[in-house]
């Protein structure tokens, strides 16, 4: 019952993709039994000819809108269907670790939405990594999707390698049993994104890799459910 309602809902957002995974390797697997994974397009689905920060931030926020009208709706569902459920934090635990308590991007490939390209960044087959992850922790047993366990980005393919500023992709392409520090050198990214709260009160959003990357791209296309 709360399958069916959950994808009754998604046939509302046809831009959006969904999938249910199993999280017993989750430190959250004592307490629900699956997550619901979903991703939103970005607002404009920009390639390098005509990526700006300005619009990058812009097509991230209007994808975030869509995100929290999802939640609410998915939210209304369970409640109905007294289900309990948990909806984990998206940022980072501290600025030192940079790990959020529940990675959704590793719940996006076990659900089967994407893999992990070059950039550290979820790659969908329709919208590359131009998309904006939730995810929703729920106390009951769902159809999981279909396990991803490697990458499918051409193996020559280094566009995101090469577009980025700071220099912090490793070209290593990715695999169910890499780790992020193989793919990245997170802490440098984050701390060139950084150097823009003094002046903007908020980090760059640099999107640079994900509009480089040739996959999903349909640029004259806007994403608005």
């Amino acid at each position: 019952m709360v399958e069916e309602k959950i994808k009754q809902l998604f046939a509302k957002y046809p831009s959006s993709i969904y999938g249910f995974t199993c999280i017993s390797y989750s430190a959250y697997a004592s307490q629900y039994k699956s997550a619901l994974v979903f991703a939103v397009p970005y607002g404009e689905q920009l390639t390098i000819s005509d990526y700006t920060e300005e619009r990058f931030e812009r097509g991230i926020q209007a994808a975030k809108e869509t995100v929290e009208e999802i939640l609410l709706q998915i939210e209304e569902i369970l409640h109905q269907q007294n289900v309990k459920y948990d909806i984990p934090p998206v940022a980072q635990n501290n600025e030192e670790e940079l790990v959020a308590p529940f990675s959704f991007k590793y719940a996006a490939v076990n659900a089967g939405l994407g893999w992990i390209g070059k950039n550290d960044v979820v790659i969908t087959e329709k919208y590359g990594p131009r998309v904006r992850l939730s995810a929703i922790l729920i106390d009951s047993p769902f159809t999981y999707g279909q396990r991803i366990v490697q990458s499918n980005c051409p193996d020559s393919c280094k566009k995101c390698v090469e577009i980025c500023p700071c220099h912090a992709l490793h070209d290593v392409k990715w695999d169910i049993d890499t780790l992020r520090n193989d793919i990245i050198d997170y802490q440098l990214c984050n701390l060139k994104r950084s150097l823009y709260i003094k002046k903007y009160g908020r980090k760059n959003a640099c999107g640079l890799c994900m509009a480089a990357c040739p996959i999903g791209i349909n640029s004259d296309r806007v994403y608005s459910d």
